[in-house]
């Protein structure tokens, strides 16, 4: 595949700005090559005139969406973010809720299904967030201030049975078996 190709899939699927320093670390080539083909893909998707762009800001890229689309994406933005959590939304926060710090990984093992639209919408929400563990070179997920309250609880052990349930290592040992 070409570095074009690689760029356009680790922009695509990351939801923040990505260096360039970052982006020849992963495709294992030289920051001015990728520096230059990242632009010619900002250039192509300016061209195609189409639903994304990509933008930059100091030596990072982003995809988005079209600056053309902006009122249409903010009003899809309002009404997925207002409307009522989905059952494996509420789900997912529960998981997050109960066992947070937790790993997007670790949450797709324990719901074997892919979380990334899920934790996606919670982010845009204000209900979980999410912290990057450089040393693993993960993001964990937890919840927030704003769940909390909210929920009208002052702290996280104030949710039912939460020390029980916190503490049961049921989890802790199908995540293990899944791991090996």
């Amino acid at each position: 595949m070409s570095i074009k190709g690689k760029i356009e899939s680790l922009l695509f699927i990351s939801a923040k700005p990505m260096a360039v320093k970052q982006l020849a670390q992963l495709t294992k080539k030289d920051p001015k090559e990728v520096e230059a083909a990242v632009k010619e893909l900002a250039d192509d998707y300016k061209k195609r005139g189409e639903g994304l762009a990509i933008i930059k800001n100091g030596s990072s890229y982003q995809m988005v969406s079209a600056p053309e689309n902006s009122s249409l994406v903010r009003d899809f933005i309002k009404d997925e973010t207002t409307g009522e959590l989905t059952r494996p939304s509420l789900e997912t926060l529960t998981i997050i809720a109960y066992r947070g710090p937790i790993s997007k990984l670790d949450l797709e093992r324990i719901r074997g299904v892919n979380c990334s639209l899920i934790l996606h919408n919670l982010l845009l929400r204000g209900l979980v967030e999410g912290k990057q563990d450089k040393r693993k070179k993960e993001t964990y997920y937890n919840i927030t201030f704003d769940f909390i309250r909210f929920l009208g609880v002052n702290n996280v052990g104030e949710l039912p049975d939460y020390e029980r349930l916190n503490k049961d290592d049921t989890l802790d040992r199908v995540l293990s078996d899944n791991a090996q």
